[in-house]
């Protein structure tokens, strides 16, 4: 459970005013170096795509099916993080740009963007880490919280958790759906069977363009091309499980309750997206390949601005946080992965962490 930190409510709203204050510099400063950047990272990625696949026509040769799953790899990733998950955010929105556009884009994933945005931007952003409130909080399949109720079936999770990370995309279109809410009787079998009728048709055309079309087109190939999908798409699915996980769920993240959060300001809401994330230590190349998601903290804060912006608001949020005593969560990447796998696995077991 979040533990009480030393902020007063005028602390607490004096904390909210200083990233009110950051969030307007960004939003003033946006231009042309920030629009340029998203520009040539979409141009970069469709670059490794396009070479990927033509590369791969050639995958009868060992090297050439090495360089192709490779480059069709990397692309997968810069679309699903540092495009497609910026993007779905708005993060764009102010170039005007119809292609970029959180409206318009439809990303490299099984789950369709619309849901995607209700139960992501909407559901987790507003009530980040809140028990009973963000369906995130172990993604309705595992217990990755001491207050999360104990049952048997997750003595298995840290079995299911490393097959989850391999179907990612998947796993999250079919919770999009939110089926469990119509188990519990929280909206209809209608609405419900009408939004997987939506994932169901996405997630066929994913299917079908990596698993059938393109294998077809490379001829002789198509057994070489099928598995270069196949290892493509695994790999940005553990990947992004990765650190999707380590920005949620390693130690020092909080969960709170709904009694916690009652009444609660602007102020108490930043003080919640702090405690609730975690950041993960690293190079530049580590940053554009989690799609910024390596400050996580910062993203929870500022969700819509520009995630070219992070790296720069970092070392701001975090002395804003030594300022008024709060904690802040970071670590490397294998530091942040075992905190995850750990949790994983003590908390398959009763008890607490």
């Amino acid at each position: 459970m979040a533990r009480r930190t030393a902020l007063t409510a005028a602390e607490t709203d004096e904390f909210g005013r200083a990233l009110d204050q950051l969030r307007e510099e960004v939003l003033a400063g946006r231009g042309e170096d920030d629009a340029r950047y998203i520009r040539r990272v979409i141009a970069v990625q469709r670059g490794l795509e396009m070479g990927g696949r033509v590369v791969l026509f050639a995958s009868l040769l060992p090297p050439a099916w090495l360089a192709g799953t490779t480059m069709l790899a990397t692309a997968k990733i810069l679309e699903n993080m540092e495009i497609g998950h910026n993007v779905l955010h708005g993060q764009w929105d102010w170039m005007c740009d119809p292609e970029i556009h959180s409206t318009t884009w439809e990303w490299d994933s099984a789950s369709p963007a619309a849901q995607w945005r209700h139960s992501h931007n909407y559901v987790h952003h507003t009530y980040t880490n809140i028990l009973g409130k963000d369906r995130d909080i172990g993604y309705s399949l595992l217990r990755v919280q001491s207050e999360q109720r104990w049952h048997p079936a997750y003595l298995a999770q840290p079995l299911y958790n490393l097959a989850l990370a391999a179907v990612f995309e998947w796993g999250i279109a079919l919770y999009d759906t939110e089926i469990e809410q119509a188990w519990r009787g929280e909206k209809s079998w209608g609405q419900t069977w009408a939004q997987l009728q939506v994932s169901l048709r996405k997630a066929g055309r994913q299917a079908v363009k990596d698993y059938v079309a393109f294998p077809l087109l490379a001829g002789p190939a198509f057994l070489p091309v099928l598995f270069a999908n196949l290892t493509a798409n695994v790999t940005r699915n553990v990947w992004a499980h990765t650190i999707i996980f380590c920005g949620h769920f390693p130690e020092g993240a909080e969960v709170f309750t709904e009694e916690q959060v009652e009444g609660e300001t602007r102020g108490g809401w930043y003080v919640r997206q702090v405690l609730g994330s975690a950041n993960i230590d690293g190079p530049a190349l580590l940053h554009l390949m989690s799609g910024n998601l390596s400050f996580q903290i910062e993203h929870h804060l500022f969700p819509d601005l520009p995630s070219n912006r992070y790296a720069q608001l970092a070392p701001q949020v975090r002395a804003l946080c030594e300022r008024f005593g709060l904690p802040y969560t970071t670590g490397g990447l294998l530091r942040q992965t075992a905190n995850v796998w750990k949790r994983v696995i003590r908390l398959s077991l009763p008890g607490p962490v």
